[in-house]
């Protein structure tokens, strides 16, 4: 038994916890910071769950927007980057199709400004910086979250606090009932342009403190779509109107993963080996009535990351995690109009990590983070510089909790160490939470912080194109917003909250790209400076009419003004920067009867402009999507099956994401899925 006075010595440290606590990739909904005893009791383990599964959804520092892995299915995104277009405050860069790349820019500063963690461990691209979140699948993930700023925790490595946005996914850990020691969940979905997605998710226990998943996945699609393509003159006049199909967009791809998960004494660990593999077409972009495209491409993506976090005094918690990738992407053109290109770019990484969390009191906490990653690439291209990259990072982080108010503050310094020069940087930020009201139902705060992206391999190194000296691109932001909501245990009414923020941000030293003066040539250079205000709106609700009937409402809004004020004397100046909307936002409504569901999702993008002049001629109209699914759930003795018919576009718009790149009319899919 525990006496009542060490018991309340560590619920007082849970609590206390709770101000950085976080529901990421490592911490699964448990305190960052152990009870200030040494316990070898396991039921100790348990009770930290209940107290911060009670407590963190009120006092978040930084309100992170969280999707379950229930809303995910619902939603039948196909990859992780489909559902983060249900996010607010991220644009998301679709190049059409089931294989087209996308990619993400939070708060219009950039795709290079948001990390992208998998299980903990940041998930980078040295080549280009870009993340192609269309590789990572949806089977295996038991949520998505976004921070804006920074993530609430303090026991994370220095890189999470470098970032001026962070998206976390974390993989579903396994869950045993009774004496089961094994689950199984099988999915096949066929759909339009000849698509067939299939995946196993296996998990075994191994042991009592031991368990293991292994997670497969294959996807083959002739990438064919219907879409209509229609340009207008400068004069109005009507210059091309065609409906046509999508060439050159078809996909194999193979994906496996393994998961261990274990548990210490006093801490836990877990390793992850992650393998994709693909080709698919890349179709282009459609100019002046042509279809078609010679350009394929081959990835081969593997990496092997592990982490273990451990209290080793009574108030010290460490963890630390190391990861390995190589990444191997073959890029073929055969164009008959442009000179055959076949190259060939091998990409190595290594990253090593360690976290430490002290306990200076009730009230407040610190802690102190080093990073080490060391990035490689090489091509066949000819007078490629094959660059080598040495990263460092350290951070100082400290947080104070009060009754009414919780502030976290950090500063991280950074080395980067390539071939040409060495770059050093520092970051601060300062968060700021203060709950007025004594119900702490509502929630104020305000935070400024500054990052930095350092230029890519391409940026600095791409052959005719790159510049070794350019400058880390930095922004600075600031944010204040509030959270209200209440939870219901009876009445119509059970759960509703808001969310809105407010915010500025400056990017300089932006990296622009410039012709040299020859086609196919050109130069880098740090000449962008981007003013950006924007207001970002969250709502949800959710009512349960009858015993069997619940509604959920999803709501997410963005407005924002991101400006071009480099130099007063272009013709752009002033003008919104491309491929951002003023406006944009999205909506979901889920119906649930019993074992049915009936779901509708609506993704709206307001006018935006394709290039930096905002004239007639680069004006792109608004889009809007509307997605409806069915389901039915059904039990079949130890299995349950789960049909689900899913209509895309249901008005079949025509759109374009990127211009030039049309993406799909109204299309249909159906997934079978058996859980045992």
């Amino acid at each position: 038994m525990i006496s009542n006075k060490r018991m309340k010595t560590g619920l007082i440290a849970v609590l206390a916890a709770t101000t950085i606590c976080s529901f990421g990739a490592d911490d699964r909904k448990t305190s960052d910071i152990p009870p200030t005893h040494s316990s070898p009791f396991d039921t100790l383990q348990h009770i930290k769950e209940v107290v911060i599964t009670a407590k963190a959804a009120g006092r978040e520092l930084m309100p992170a927007q969280h999707l379950q892995a229930k809303q995910l299915e619902q939603l039948g995104s196909q990859s992780v980057a489909d559902a983060l277009r249900y996010f607010a405050g991220l644009q998301v860069k679709d190049y059409g199709g089931v294989g087209g790349i996308k990619t993400v820019n939070i708060r219009s500063m950039g795709t290079n400004h948001l990390g992208v963690y998998y299980d903990g461990v940041e998930l980078g691209n040295a080549q280009n910086g870009q993340t192609d979140l269309g590789q990572l699948s949806l089977d295996n993930v038991e949520e998505i979250s976004l921070y804006h700023g920074q993530k609430n925790s303090l026991l994370q490595t220095a890189a999470d606090f470098t970032k001026a946005g962070s998206v976390y996914i974390r993989t579903r850990k396994p869950q045993f009932d009774g004496a089961r020691r094994f689950n199984l969940k099988a999915r096949v979905k066929y759909g339009a342009s000849d698509l067939i997605d299939g995946s196993l998710l296996w998990e075994r226990k191994i042991g009592k403190k031991m368990s293991a998943s292994m997670s497969i996945g294959a996807l083959k699609s002739s990438g064919k779509y219907r879409f209509r393509y229609k340009r207008k003159n400068a004069d109005g006049s009507i210059a091309y109107d065609t409906t046509a199909v999508r060439q050159n967009g078809g996909i194999w791809a193979f994906r496996l993963e393994r998961n261990v998960f274990g548990h210490l004494p006093r801490g836990q660990w877990n390793m992850k080996f992650y393998s994709y593999n693909s080709e698919r077409g890349i179709p282009g972009a459609i100019v002046n009535n042509v279809w078609r495209r010679g350009e394929r491409q081959w990835d081969h993506n593997h990496f092997l990351q592990a982490s273990v976090q451990h209290l080793l005094l009574p108030r010290l918690t460490s963890k630390l995690v190391a990861k390995y990738g190589y990444y191997n992407t073959r890029y073929v053109n055969n164009d008959s109009t442009k000179m055959r290109i076949d190259n060939r770019y091998k990409q190595k990484e290594f990253y090593l990590s360690s976290a430490n969390l002290y306990a200076l009191s009730e009230q407040w906490t610190a802690s102190l983070s080093y990073d080490y990653h060391w990035s490689y690439l090489d091509s066949d291209m000819r007078n490629f510089s094959s660059p080598t990259r040495h990263a460092h990072a350290l951070a100082l982080a400290t947080a104070w909790h009060q009754d009414w108010m919780d502030v976290q503050a950090s500063v991280v310094g950074s080395c980067v160490d390539d071939r040409e020069q060495t770059t050093r940087a520092m970051t601060p930020a300062i968060v700021v939470n203060v709950w007025p009201s004594g119900n702490k139902d509502l929630a104020l705060r305000v935070y400024a912080k500054k990052s930095f992206r350092m230029p890519t391999f391409n940026d600095l190194y791409y052959t005719e194109v790159g510049n070794a000296m350019l400058k880390p691109e930095s922004a600075i932001q600031y944010d204040a917003g509030f959270t209200l909501g209440h939870q219901w245990q009876q009445g119509l009414i059970r759960m509703a909250s808001l969310q809105a923020d407010v915010y500025y941000n400056s990017v300089h030293d932006k990296i622009v790209a410039y012709p040299k003066g020859e086609q196919f040539r050109w130069t880098m250079l740090n000449l962008g400076k981007v003013h950006i205000t924007g207001v970002d709106v969250q709502a949800a609700a959710t009512a349960q009419p009858a015993p069997k009937l619940s509604l959920t409402a999803r709501l997410q809004y963005t407005w924002q003004r991101a400006i071009d004020v480099t130099d007063p004397a272009t013709s752009y100046y002033r003008d919104q920067i491309p491929y951002i909307p003023w406006h944009s936002g999205s909506a979901t409504l889920t119906i649930g009867w019993g074992r049915a569901e009936l779901n509708y999702s609506f993704i709206y993008a307001g006018e935006r402009y394709s290039q930096q002049e905002n004239i007639y001629t680069n004006h792109l109209e608004p889009w809007y999507t509307s997605d409806l699914s069915v389901a039915y759930r059904q039990p079949l003795g130890k299995t349950t099956a789960r049909l689900s018919l899913q209509v895309n576009n249901l008005f079949s718009q025509d759109y374009d994401v990127i211009l030039n790149y049309p993406m799909p009319k109204r299309n249909a899919n159906v997934t079978l899925t058996f859980e045992v």
